[in-house]
């Protein structure tokens, strides 16, 4: 069992008595289904996330309670250190990706580990952390926080206001609206807390809910948006252990996302819960703009064996107006063997100038399970860490038609050479390029953030040569293996093409000073059919301050980058309300050849007083045309 800290609360017992009997007069068990009801014990708005006080701490250093050990820890199949059955041998060219913006995110502030995680909207990027969050412009300038969780969760009281954990945010596309939860913790009790943003602007004010869970810890939640027309929701899956110590099956899980959508107070959290010999499911998250076939049900996978080498796929039912769900029995998808990493899933990766290990977390699947749905077809993409001899590697799958009669269509293990690989994430374009992000560490190199890739012409099984986001300049030193958790790749909504990936590094060695970091990279034929023009457009916001009426204001510029191999062809760029462009000599013309730049000025002129908006879109022939850059001003 777990040796580390846990989370001191902020006040007294009372609150503590309260929330476990809320918890109990919440839930009901449906005898049948096995589904067990819950509904909110608390509902509140929050106060505008932009006007939350910044997160400064000042704490002692704080180490968060460590994911519980799986069942597949335990279970796993041993034996001599041998190399992956699956471990690429094919040396491929370097990925077919161009860098973009990166900059750095939120730091640790005494909390470790990071739980670094993010979500990508049309024109933001919230970034989560242990145990704070963040809301970014795409060229990196910070514009809410870091606000801590317990600060932004504090209408609800009780846990969700005094201590926080694993926290995961994601961005519906088709509600355009933003998801925050994170596990509230306080005296032996557990609750989830969840945030629904009321508007598209992830600044603004959210619907707030806590659902408890008793003395059971809820561990590890992840959380995907599955945005079918009837009975949506937001699912959520839990390794959950009885008085938070004893593993009894995972909850497989989905939260009422049309009554969270529109603020409703008694949104019902669905679960149905697993045999105690199954744990660390992941649920299904849609990428790209085509929702599930309405009717299709939750997705949740998980690595169940590794020798045999076996996922398990179970598949929720869930009606809200009736209060059942229903869980399907576990379809085996039959996957290359392993061994675990370090051979227990446990710690075993160097790092530069200290003895200290760091931990892999190799006993379960790796955050997200990428869902996507194609005109006849679907694709999902996942991975987990695996031993491959003496060092540890990244593992990936790609499975077809989940929903249906699923299959394996590749597989791979990626280690070129002596590195230890791990924390990994993975998802699609809309192309069908795959992408990997993850940690890279030997005795000679400090913690790296790393990607790479494949393009749907590449031999199965394989990817593309790796590049770099960023090379650390410093190791986690001794007395702390925790490194991550997990991390998140996402897709960039506006174009289905950049990939924004967010992980952990050290600038310096040390403990509890964790850095994370955010980097964008795009393939250069997505869209294009195997070539063809993309835009980048840097930053996608202009704000004005205060301008007084029938005045204009200087010109903000925004810049236009064709990161695509052929010209860009612009029909037309427009702007709406007081906004209008200004031409300069590199303005953007009609064509904008492959690796050139130009820009786009504009100025602003309020009509009236107050808070004036409007849109810069630029429509061409690249993927996500028209492209769009919010226009935000005051009139004084």
């Amino acid at each position: 069992m777990s040796q580390s800290k846990k989370f001191l609360p902020r006040s007294g017992a009372f609150v503590v008595c309260c929330l476990a009997l809320s918890g109990v007069l919440a839930v009901a068990q449906d005898a049948k289904t096995k589904t067990t009801v819950t509904y909110p014990y608390a509902h509140a708005t929050s106060k505008l996330l932009r006007e939350l006080p910044i997160d400064v701490l000042g704490l002692g250093d704080v180490e968060a309670p460590e994911p519980k050990p799986l069942p597949l820890r335990s279970r796993g199949v041993g034996g001599p250190t041998q190399l992956d059955p699956l471990v690429q041998k094919e040396v491929r060219p370097n990925v077919s990706a161009i860098k973009g913006i990166d900059f750095d995110g939120v730091g640790a502030q005494g909390f470790a580990p990071s739980d670094v995680n993010l979500a990508i909207g049309p024109s933001h990027i919230v970034q989560t952390v242990n145990v704070r969050l963040a809301v970014f412009n795409k060229s990196g300038a910070l514009l809410s926080g870091p606000t801590n969780f317990t600060t932004f969760f504090a209408p609800l009281g009780g846990n969700c206001a005094l201590g926080a954990s694993d926290p995961i945010v994601n961005y519906d596309r088709l509600a355009d609206r933003w998801v925050i939860s994170d596990i509230g913790i306080s005296g032996g009790t557990f609750s989830q807390c969840v945030a629904v943003s009321k508007t598209n602007n992830p600044t603004g004010t959210y619907t707030l809910y806590a659902f408890s869970f008793g003395t059971n810890l809820n561990d590890y939640p992840k959380v995907g948006v599955w945005p079918t027309t009837s009975n949506s929701a937001y699912l959520v899956t839990y390794n959950m252990f009885q008085n938070g110590q004893f593993f009894n099956g995972a909850n497989l899980c989905g939260f009422d996302r049309t009554k969270m959508l529109a603020g409703i107070a008694n949104a019902a959290q669905l679960c149905v819960k697993t045999p105690n010999t199954e744990g660390g499911y992941l649920p299904s998250d849609l990428d790209g703009p085509t929702p599930p076939t309405d009717g299709t049900p939750g997705l949740f996978l998980t690595w169940q064996n590794n020798n045999p080498g076996q996922l398990f796929l179970r598949k929720l039912t869930m009606n809200f107006t009736a209060g059942t769900a229903t869980l399907s029995a576990a379809t085996t998808i039959n996957v290359a063997n392993t061994t675990l990493a370090c051979g227990n899933g446990g710690t075993c990766v160097p790092q530069k100038g200290t003895a200290q290990l760091l931990d892999t977390l190799g006993d379960r699947l790796m955050y997200r399970m990428a869902y996507r749905k194609f005109v006849d077809h679907e694709r999902v993409v996942v991975n987990h860490s695996v031993g491959n001899g003496a060092q540890v590697a990244v593992r990936w799958y790609e499975l077809l038609d989940v929903s249906g009669a699923v299959t394996l269509n590749q597989q791979g293990t990626f280690a070129p050479d002596t590195t230890f690989r791990w924390m990994a994430s993975a998802a699609m374009d809309k192309s069908n390029n795959i992408a990997v992000g993850y940690s890279a560490s030997n005795s000679t190199i400090n913690p790296a953030i790393r990607f790479t890739g494949r393009v749907p012409s590449d031999p199965a099984g394989t990817l593309q040569a790796e590049a770099s986001i960023l090379e650390g300049t410093g190791s986690q030193t001794a007395g702390l293996s925790r490194w991550g958790d997990y991390t998140a790749l996402q897709v960039d909504p506006i174009d289905d093409c950049t990939f924004w990936y967010t992980n952990q590094y050290e600038k310096v060695n040390g403990t509890f000073n964790w850095s994370s970091h955010i980097g964008s990279f795009i393939f250069t034929s997505c869209g294009g059919g195997g070539g063809g023009p993309a835009v980048t457009l840097v930053p996608t916001s202009l704000k004005w301050g205060k301008i007084f009426v029938g005045l204009t204001s200087g010109a903000k510029a925004v810049t236009l980058t064709n990161v695509g191999t052929a010209t860009l062809n612009i029909s037309s760029i427009t702007t709406t309300g007081d906004f209008a462009q200004k031409i300069v000599p590199l303005s953007c013309k009609s064509t904008v050849a492959p690796g050139a730049s130009c820009l786009i000025k504009v100025r602003f002129t309020p009509t009236q007083l107050g808070l004036r908006t409007g849109d810069l879109a630029i429509t061409d022939d690249a993927p996500g045309s028209p492209q769009h850059v919010s226009l935000t001003g005051t009139g004084k």
